[in-house]
């Protein structure tokens, strides 16, 4: 019985501390449920949701054969978005932000991080205005700021001292005539505008206004363009994984951990073609790149076909990057952030996937493009080691005879865009301008090299034929002006002559007395009109922005014709509108567009977005007969001619032709122009070198140049590594 007793009493007291726990149970359920049931619904239900915009990745850029010149790597990035950041008891949303900013800027100030920070004040105290020494964007920002907050309507220039008080400030400060808005009333404005503790030091206040200022004039421009699509301030970039431990296990309210692509370059060659990309300069920028989806939106058309450029887009700035611009950008996404009241995301989805840029393949090959590079530097470097004082610059273009594909473009000095952002301060100081793209940028006089051109003239108007002679007498005359004349160059220095010589031998000996006849028989706008038929003095095509060069124009009172005819005179043109030139003469007066694209494929190589057709500039119809006797003296010149022992060691036949152009300096420009092979002419090649003294020092560089497309596994140059920078 003791047994029995004892079990119900065992039994009872289990039985009452059920009850009990379910009780306490009934309890807790009572006050969720009853007497805090609205609240407790309303956290469970109050959650923010966020429009962001997710950055896609650029297409590549690759050469003709494939090989990826540009990609693109990962990196990981910081953005903070003030809406993240969870209500605090007793403090308000401005001043939860702020602490949790100082609390991010310190953590990147311990790990050495850079943030964007545009306000123009100095750093530390004593504050002072630093938009003086600012880019002119930057003020301008900064006016739309001022002018927005109606603090000031100044017009800020680099030459202006300080901004003067709005009217709205001065009656707020109970002053009557105009006054300063000094740094000091700046901060004070700004931390009240933005709530700043007031426990802040003014060290702390400056350092998160900073972030603060960068905010709210993404705030302006998403107002000031109806876009309801907001995007998160990133404030950092390439930051460590390290870092990313520590702001995921943090708590770091309002920074969001997310990745970018960054460009990757994997070649120091064709760097001036490449290009590279930055942030949009200005908001006139922005309007041009913004264009289309414009256009697409006022119309009623379908605006998302468009990327829509926003302020911190990074677009191409120059050479392809910009040219191809469209194709590379692709088109961002955008995703919804869900965060409850704790400011903890709880979903994100996709409304717009991204869409990467298509893959834009050129019509260079890299591995030629960086012989030509190397032959090119090797040559000026030969003539600096001679004359170490002479400032040279140097460019060599190499075109498709069949359509004008660019195969190669080379400048001297030139530059790696893997290490732009660190040799830049070096470089931009060079007097040899090694970031100019002297190939379709440098405009340079021809010299002799024009001559060709000048005989064709002359044969397709008749004013001579293949097998008709001159008797070259050395000088030439103006008739009816003895004091004006023109030298040839046999003259100047033997006194001697060419004597009687047909259009084919006057272009091997390169005789001016000759063409200054035909430039004065033709007259300078039927020289001109040619000129402009072999796309001489005119945009050549090509995607890159380019100088055009101009035409030879008489001078008041004179006629320049027959200088013209032998490349002396006032006109300029660029080393590639020189190769397009031959290229045109040597395909029969055909003249197309001189281009860089070879297509465009979609990022995954499901199939070709693009792929252009040859564009035939013009077309002249040149008689057979007379296109052969102007060959037929670039052929001499090459075999048996003053370069014909450097052609010697060329692996194909070709024509040339050689030119020293006098520019006023002590020293002549070395001008070259050649095609190859010579029966059926694949490629035109043109070479100028600042200070070349004359063109037949170039011939050399143009044989290397040659071998180096038609053998390019035995090519006779010593090649410049690659990485190497040039000065």
């Amino acid at each position: 019985m003791p047994d029995e007793k004892q079990f119900h009493r065992r039994s009872n007291l289990l039985i009452g501390l059920f009850l009990l726990c379910l009780a306490c149970f009934a309890g807790i359920l009572y006050e969720a449920q009853i007497i805090n049931g609205s609240e407790y619904l309303a956290r469970s239900t109050t959650q923010v949701t966020t429009t962001q915009t997710v950055e896609t990745f650029r297409g590549i850029i690759t050469d003709r054969n494939g090989k990826v010149l540009v990609s693109n790597r990962e990196i990981y990035t910081v953005s903070f978005d003030p809406s993240l950041v969870p209500d605090t008891p007793g403090m308000s949303h401005g001043e939860a932000v702020a602490r949790a900013l100082l609390r991010l800027t310190d953590l990147c100030r311990e790990y050495g991080v850079e943030w964007t920070d545009g306000l123009p004040l100095s750093q530390s105290p004593p504050f002072r205005y630093t938009f003086t020494e600012a880019a002119s964007t930057q003020r301008a920002r900064f006016q739309s700021y001022l002018a927005d907050r109606r603090w000031s309507d100044t017009e800020l220039t680099a030459a202006s001292s300080y901004p003067l008080m709005s009217a709205a400030l001065l009656e707020r400060y109970h002053l009557e005539t105009s006054s300063i808005l000094t740094a000091s009333h700046l901060l004070e404005l700004m931390r009240a505008d933005f709530s700043i503790p007031s426990d802040f030091t003014g060290l702390q206040a400056r350092q998160v206004l900073g972030v603060l200022y960068e905010l709210r004039l993404r705030e302006l421009r998403t107002a000031s363009g109806g876009m309801v699509v907001t995007v998160p301030y990133q404030f950092a970039e390439d930051i460590s994984v390290e870092m990313i431990s520590v702001l995921n296990d943090g708590a770091f309210h309002g920074a969001v951990v997310g990745s970018r692509a960054d460009r990757q370059y994997h070649t120091d060659s064709a760097a001036h073609i490449l290009g590279r990309v930055g942030p949009i300069y200005d908001e006139e920028e922005r309007a041009a790149l913004n264009a289309p989806y414009s256009e697409a939106r006022e119309s009623g058309g379908d605006a998302s076909a468009y990327r829509y450029y926003y302020r911190d887009d990074k677009v191409g700035k120059d050479g392809v990057e910009k040219a191809f611009e469209t194709y590379l950008a692709g088109r961002d996404g955008t995703r919804l952030i869900t965060t409850n009241q704790e400011g903890k995301i709880t979903s994100e989805i996709y409304s717009i996937e991204p869409e990467p840029g298509g893959t834009v393949a050129l019509t260079i090959d890299i591995d030629f493009q960086a012989q030509v590079e190397a032959i090119l530097t090797q040559s000026v470097e030969a003539m600096n080691a001679e004359d170490e004082d002479a400032l040279r610059g140097a460019a060599a273009a190499v075109v498709s005879v069949k359509d004008s594909e660019v195969l190669a473009l080379a400048t001297y000095p030139t530059f790696s865009q893997r290490t732009y952002g660190e040799d830049y301060p070096v470089l931009s100081q060079n007097p040899a301008s090694p970031y100019t793209n002297r190939a379709i940028s440098g405009a340079y006089a021809p010299g002799s090299t024009f001559k060709p051109l000048t005989a064709v003239a002359a044969l397709e108007s008749g004013i001579i034929t293949p097998a008709a002679k001159i008797n070259a007498l050395g000088s030439w005359t103006y008739p009816g002006d003895p004091n004006s004349y023109a030298n040839c160059w046999l003259y100047n220095s033997s006194r001697g002559r060419h004597g009687r010589i047909n259009v084919s031998q006057a272009i091997t000996v390169s005789c001016n007395y000759f063409f200054a006849q035909m430039g004065y028989s033709l007259g300078m706008d039927r020289l001109n009109e040619f000129s402009a038929a072999f796309g001489l003095g005119q945009p050549t095509g090509i995607e890159l922005t380019e100088r055009v060069g101009t035409l030879p124009a008489n001078k008041p009172g004179e006629d320049q014709a027959p200088w013209a005819g032998f490349g002396q005179a006032n006109m300029l043109f660029t080393p590639l509108q020189l190769a397009n030139y031959i290229a045109t003469l040597v395909r029969g007066g055909e003249r197309y567009g001189a281009h860089l694209l070879k297509d465009v494929t979609a990022y995954d190589g499901s199939g070709v977005l693009y792929s252009p057709e040859p564009q035939l500039l013009s077309q002249l119809e040149l008689d057979e007969a007379n296109l052969a006797a102007v060959k037929k003296g670039m052929g001499d010149l090459a075999s048996t001619g003053s370069v014909g022992a450097q052609f010697a060691r060329c692996v194909v036949t070709a024509g040339a032709k050689t030119g020293s152009a006098q520019t006023g300096d002590a020293v002549a420009d070395g001008v070259f122009v050649c095609f190859a092979p010579f029966d059926e002419p694949e490629v035109a090649v043109a070479i100028v070198i600042e200070r070349g003294k004359a063109g037949a020092a170039l011939a050399s560089t143009a044989v290397d140049i040659l071998n180096a497309y038609f053998s390019p596994g035995d090519v006779g140059v010593l090649l410049t590594p690659e990485g190497t920078l040039l000065p």
